[in-house]
């Protein structure tokens, strides 16, 4: 112990002043990223990226998939599942010894205990669960453990088998300790409060300690049911400046940098100790055009807007590597992508359309932007290409709080924005980019489509059909007509797709970066 007290001494001093080289045990995986959007370490509460990655590699679920094909499904905490012929009870049998870090075995009790807490709690993932029905009245009675080894959840009506098996597959689907966490509640509050800074799960890896903004250890589950991890420790050091980032990288100080910039990246182009690894990500930039605006409102302005974006410059320079051009609600990877690419930078057709909407001499729009990289950057590129069309850009650059607040009103004309799936499931996107079933200011219901005000009952219909198909083949033709649709009708501007990028020493290998923020693993890295 003093070995690794004292390497974590000289960590934090080389973190916190120029970095001096400081070699990294061979058992410990030692990484700089940027993760003060944690908030909470409960699988109930998490909601941002970096927690979510957290529990990822830390608390088993019921069941996986596999990161280089999302359409294999495998058991994870259940070793295997039916769905009854009406396609809405699913049964579920528990794998035999699972162990929680605490030493109690994982049974159908904690498993049920898990989803029920996630929808009585309600925080903020719980809708992924509410989709079926599920309410703090009714959960326990639709959720249930019938013997030790057997769980069976019941839907309020028949959906597509894979979309109820996707979001068993999120965060919210985590199996947590149940003896464990009630030992620790306070006030009815099923264990939130503790478990918010602590830990109660039996995933590859579990907490050692976590300081918001500045540490997370997580040490390997040496009693893991599908065998421990290689290596014995992660340490994750928040460390926001990608310039450091990238010293510390390349001096050996740390195995893996996360949050490199285009030009972090390039200056690490050749170096023989550091390998870029890289893998496509949900995550899309999108402009919203708010349908309250008149203009906006004209189908061919919108088609304009569409023909004012210069897609593969964008991409080539400000962004370099770290998103590509993609025009579809469904990011690649997802069950009926749609990988079509039907716009370009053309001011001149925008021109023509502007002319027949009645803008002959263009117009003048305001653009809400975050006020950080690379969404201002890419706002400004857009501003200049929007000029060459005759339409005369404001941005209006704020903080992301700000930014937010006003677009969740619909105070804005135009925003400036990312959006990440919730599950692997295509419906996450297709529920908020082409669904909106009440467009009134107050409605309960407020998606994307709602935020823009765009009025859409008939593809709304669409959207919900597509859920409750149970034919892949023919669910994944449903997704590809309704994004062909959406492309050319709807108020959003689909620009780009993220790409995670990581910068790795030459010795680290397994590593792996999945298309979901919580499917980045740390289990099978060696050194």
């Amino acid at each position: 112990m003093k070995r690794w007290f004292a390497f974590v001494l000289v960590l934090v001093v080389a973190f916190s002043a120029t970095p001096a080289t400081a070699a990294t045990p061979a058992d410990t995986l030692v990484m700089a990223w940027q993760f003060d959007d944690i908030i909470t370490l409960d699988p109930a509460e998490i909601f941002e990226f970096s927690g979510a990655e957290y529990a990822g590699n830390t608390y088993d679920r019921l069941i996986g998939y596999e990161v280089d094909d999302v359409s294999k499904i495998y058991g994870v905490a259940a070793e295997s599942w039916t769905v009854s012929p009406d396609g809405k009870t699913y049964t579920f049998k528990i794998r035999n010894g699972i162990t929680f870090a605490s030493g109690n075995p994982l049974t159908a009790e904690d498993v049920a205990f898990s989803l029920q807490r996630t929808v009585i709690l309600d925080k903020s993932p719980a809708f992924i669960l509410g989709q079926f029905g599920f309410t703090a009245d009714n959960v326990r009675d639709q959720i249930r453990a019938v013997d030790a080894n057997t769980v069976t959840i019941e839907t309020d009506q028949a959906y597509a088998p894979t979309f109820v098996l996707y979001c068993l597959t999120a965060t919210v689907g985590s199996v947590v300790d149940k003896k464990e966490v009630m030992a620790h509640e306070k006030d009815g509050d099923l264990g939130h409060a503790w478990l918010r800074t602590n830990y109660a799960g039996s995933g590859p890896f579990k907490l050692n300690q976590w300081k918001a903004s500045e540490l997370l250890i997580l040490d390997a589950n040496q009693a893991y049911w599908d065998g421990a991890p290689t290596l014995k420790r992660v340490i994750i050091r928040h460390i926001a400046e990608q310039a450091t980032q990238r010293l510390l990288v390349e001096k050996g100080d740390i195995d893996i940098a996360r949050n490199l910039g285009p030009d972090q990246i390039k200056g690490l182009e050749g170096n023989p100790e550091v390998r870029i690894h890289s893998s496509p990500k949900g995550g899309i930039f999108y402009l919203g055009l708010n349908q309250k605006h008149e203009a906006l409102q004209k189908p061919q302005v919108r088609q304009a807007l569409k023909y004012l974006v210069d897609y593969d410059g964008i991409a080539n320079t400000i962004l370099k590597g770290s998103m590509e051009p993609h025009q579809a609600f469904l990011p690649k990877g997802f069950l009926g992508a749609l990988e079509d690419k039907p716009f370009k930078l053309d001011p001149e057709k925008a021109k023509q359309l502007l002319a027949e909407a009645g803008y002959p001499n263009g117009l003048t729009l305001t653009m809400d932007t975050r006020n950080n990289f690379p969404t201002l950057d890419m706002a400004q590129a857009i501003q200049s290409t929007f000029a060459l069309g005759g339409v005369k850009l404001e941005i209006i650059p704020m903080d992301g709080k700000q930014a937010l607040t006003k677009y969740r009103a619909r105070n804005h004309e135009i925003y400036i924005g990312r959006w990440g799936p919730d599950y692997q499931d295509p419906h996450t996107n297709a529920d908020t980019f082409a669904k909106n079933v009440d467009n009134a200011d107050d409605a309960k219901a407020k998606p994307l489509a709602w935020r823009n005000a765009w009025d859409i009952p008939e593809m709304s219909k669409k959207t919900d059909a597509a859920v409750k198909e149970s034919d892949p083949e023919k669910r994944a033709q449903m997704y590809l007509e309704l994004q062909r649709e959406h492309q050319q009708t709807s108020p959003f501007v689909i620009m780009f797709q993220d790409i995670e990028v990581a910068a790795e020493r030459s010795n680290v290998k397994g590593f792996v970066l999945g298309p979901s923020f919580d499917s980045n693993f740390y289990r099978g890295v060696t050194k």
